[in-house]
């Protein structure tokens, strides 16, 4: 057995990937830790691992006293390094925007790994900036357009660079001089689809693992009655406070002659929804068990719910509200997995003309066939553990030999 420990970002879409990490690990029998905010702990706990509570990023970590981000990461890598010393691990494995675990590895003298939970954050030359919601271009005059821009995002890669070598210098560590430094230059694992990734060369520690798949318990949900095509709306949980998708989900999907069922995800509905005789409306589901069943997923592109409705043979409407959201959709959109409306266009009229197109385009259909049947044939779990187990073999032949 090796010992693992998982440092997590506390939002659920950085927090599920690490959890699906950990339960493959526990299925090889390995010993699992994470360490993450401490709202997970009852999970992490049903899971079989330790749980390490990761101090909050809020004035309570800094007693009030203002501190930019890298230096509160310096501060909870002292933290972390009293996990690693109590637990003992023989690898850290990190979300991509949880440093102080991977410092703390690395002071500790251990092999670090990342992992990204979407796609993989660092465009190539000619390429738009990530998160900004444009296509790959498809002419030598697109890439063009978008080399004009690049002087001003190397900027601000070169600005968080200097930031993570400051708080590398902060807790005792030398600096690395090239960007994303964040990142670990000996192992990353990009827990997406390849079907979701621009073509690239990929570097030797780079590995693509296919979707890292988890969610809490759920109580089971009845699904509308009939044949017709069923239709998941299924809005983000940290965006969109007025639930206005589900609103124009829900009224524009009513005269279609399909099934819906809809989700306000356990957030609060303030004003009430009128409700179609074709409609659902429920305060939870669970995706694992519902998405088999759907034909199609409304959702604001959040990457955990895009690879499960894609693992699941689900086509895509993407509205994308914010964070990464606007990557995902321009990701769906060039891989032709779903339709993509832009956030200005939510309302009922557009939606119910983008389901009916993410219905009867067979190209959508056929596309999303195959990004299921890879998922099928690939676990993103199993393939982690795989390059994990290789990757502690290299770096410590005797004691794997020893555990085998």
């Amino acid at each position: 057995m090796a010992r693992v420990l998982l440092g997590a970002f506390g939002d659920p879409g950085h927090v599920f990937p690490l959890m699906a990490l950990g339960r493959a690990l526990r299925g090889r029998g390995h010993d699992v830790a994470i360490h993450t905010a401490v709202k997970w702990r009852e999970h992490a706990e049903r899971e079989g691992f330790r749980f390490f509570v990761a101090p909050e990023y809020g004035p309570e970590l800094t007693n009030g006293v203002p501190m930019k981000p890298y230096q509160a990461v310096a501060t909870v890598t002292g933290q972390a390094g009293e996990v690693v010393e109590e637990f003992g691990p023989d690898i850290v494995v990190a979300d991509i925007l949880t440093l102080a675990p991977a410092l703390a590895g690395e002071l500790a003298g251990l092999p670090v790994a990342t992992l990204v939970p979407h796609v993989y954050p660092d465009p190539l030359d000619g390429w738009p900036p990530y998160s900004l919601g444009a296509r790959l271009p498809r002419t030598a005059a697109g890439r063009a357009l978008w080399r004009r821009t690049r002087p001003t995002l190397d900027a601000g890669l070169d600005r968080g660079m200097r930031e993570c070598n400051e708080t590398r210098e902060m807790v005792g560590l030398p600096p690395r001089m090239w960007v994303h430094n964040g990142q670990s230059p000996e192992l990353v694992m990009v827990a997406t689809m390849p079907q979701l990734e621009y073509p690239r060369v990929w570097r030797d520690h780079v590995h693509v693992v296919g979707p890292l798949l988890w969610e809490p318990p759920a109580e089971e949900i009845e699904l509308p009655p009939g044949d017709a095509p069923l239709v998941l709306v299924a809005p983000s949980t940290s965006q969109d406070l007025r639930h206005r998708l589900l609103r124009a989900a829900v009224e524009g999907l009513g005269d279609l002659p399909i099934r819906v069922l809809a989700t306000w995800n356990r957030r609060p509905l303030k004003d009430r929804i009128d409700v179609p005789d074709n409609t659902r409306l429920v305060e939870w589901v669970s995706y694992a068990r519902t998405m088999p069943h759907c034909d199609v997923v409304v959702c604001h592109a959040g990457h955990g719910t895009v690879v499960r409705a894609l693992a699941s043979g689900c086509r895509l409407v993407a509205v994308p509200a914010g964070g990464d959201m606007n990557e995902n959709a321009a990701r769906i959109d060039w891989a032709g997995v779903g339709v993509r409306l832009p956030r200005r266009a939510t309302n009922p009229r557009a939606v119910g003309l983008a389901v009916g197109r993410a219905l009867n385009r067979p190209g959508i259909a056929a596309r999303v066939a195959e990004a299921q049947a890879w998922a099928a044939a690939n676990d993103g779990g199993e393939r982690a553990v795989d390059i994990l187990e290789a990757h502690l073999e290299r770096r410590s032949p005797t004691r794997v030999a020893g555990a085998a």
